[in-house]
């Protein structure tokens, strides 16, 4: 499978998209993600696995617990594949426009 693919796949389920945007407002634990959520830890986990996978998120060790963030390397990928879609269309208003210059 494809990064893409695997990062869209991990996104495309609504838990793993507010896990997500839940890590991302700040580091978090399973046991704190699992506060504001309404599934179980061990289905926060699985999610994180998932996440972790498609390298969204990462996590270290703190004690006993481990504790989540963004990965900035895994967003990388993912903005240079949104990027591609802006710059063609800058380039297509760019040709419009020059387009009705000429006119």
């Amino acid at each position: 499978m494809a990064y893409e693919d695997k990062l869209f796949a991990a996104l495309a389920d609504p838990t793993r998209r507010a896990i997500f945007e839940h890590v991302a407002g700040r580091r978090q634990s399973v046991a704190e993600l699992a506060r504001v959520m309404p599934v179980s830890q061990p289905a926060i986990s699985q999610h994180l696995k998932v996440l972790k996978e498609a390298r969204l998120v990462r996590d270290e060790a703190s004690g006993a617990r481990r504790i989540y963030s963004i990965d900035p390397e895994g967003l990388g990928p993912l903005r240079a594949w949104l990027d591609r879609f802006w710059s063609d269309q800058l380039a297509a208003f760019k040709a419009v426009v020059e387009t009705a210059d000429d006119s």
